[in-house]
């Protein structure tokens, strides 16, 4: 690595961990823990991605790329994983059935929003919506889910009512903790997918700021920014259930693939490190 982009990325390495060691101290994850997990994804990269082709990785190679003894690859190979499929599976379900409400006709009303549903009895419920665009979870288990984070209502004559027009958890900080690991992975993956000055197919990666704007206008670009990406993403949304073989299974193609558009809104105080 030449000394001018070992510079440069060692200043971005220390402009993403700032905000993420913000979050570690404040939930008490010390410095040791925060290591040990370092490793566990150093040792598990080097495993799965910088072997060489048509041979098996090796401990002493991946000793030699991370930098990590022989004896430290193995015994990190050795500690257990964190799990999270939980709260994965929770959030993925809870959109899929939001959105799917938002825009399947059989759940619609006339004027085209999203109807108050019954909870069961036919299709066109939120028992048959459920079973449609969230697996075998249990209508019920969903609807106390939705309730949790105030995307739903029932109303007196037992009818259940949609809120939210996207699946944003609001009580419980172990889902928001879990949006940090995918929406964040997510983006590093895109940058390094473009990072090669060759590469064919960038994918897309867009951002506008200003840097002079009065304490006032702030209120007002946020409320745009919701109004207008919110938009766009029930768009995006709509295009790629189409294509989906969960919610359409006639869909015809080879392989199994996650894509999707991620938008995120930001303000600071001007400081000249960030400049």
């Amino acid at each position: 690595m030449g000394a001018e982009i070992s510079q440069v990325l060692c200043a971005a390495v220390i402009r993403i961990l700032r905000p993420l060691v913000v979050i570690l101290l404040r939930h008490g994850v010390s410095y040791g823990t925060f290591s040990e997990l370092t490793k566990r994804v150093y040792v598990d990269v080097a495993f799965q991605e910088f072997g060489i082709t048509g041979r098996k990785q090796s401990t002493s190679r991946v000793s030699i790329i991370t930098g990590l003894s022989r004896k430290e690859v193995m015994r990190v190979r050795k500690l257990p994983r964190p799990i999270d499929r939980e709260g994965a599976e929770r959030y993925n379900r809870a959109t899929r059935v939001i959105s799917a409400w938002r825009q399947e006709g059989d759940f619609l009303d006339k004027n085209g929003e999203p109807g108050a549903l019954p909870l069961s009895g036919g299709p066109a419920t939120f028992s048959g919506l459920v079973r449609r665009f969230s697996g075998d979870i249990p209508a019920r288990a969903m609807l106390d889910e939705l309730k949790r984070v105030g995307a739903v209502e029932e109303t007196e004559d037992g009818r259940i009512r949609l809120l939210a027009r996207a699946h944003i958890p609001k009580g419980s900080e172990a889902d928001k903790i879990h949006i940090l690991g995918t929406d964040v992975g997510h983006l590093i993956s895109t940058i390094d997918h473009n990072l090669p000055p060759q590469v064919q197919e960038p994918f897309f990666q867009r951002k506008v700021t200003y840097d002079n704007l009065p304490d006032q206008v702030l209120p007002k670009f946020r409320k745009l920014t919701v109004r207008k990406a919110q938009a766009l993403l029930e768009k995006m949304a709509t295009w790629l259930a189409g294509h989906d073989r969960d919610t359409n299974p006639a869909v015809p193609g080879t392989g199994r693939n996650r894509a999707g558009v991620g938008i995120y809104y930001f303000e600071a105080p001007y400081s000249e490190e960030d400049a």
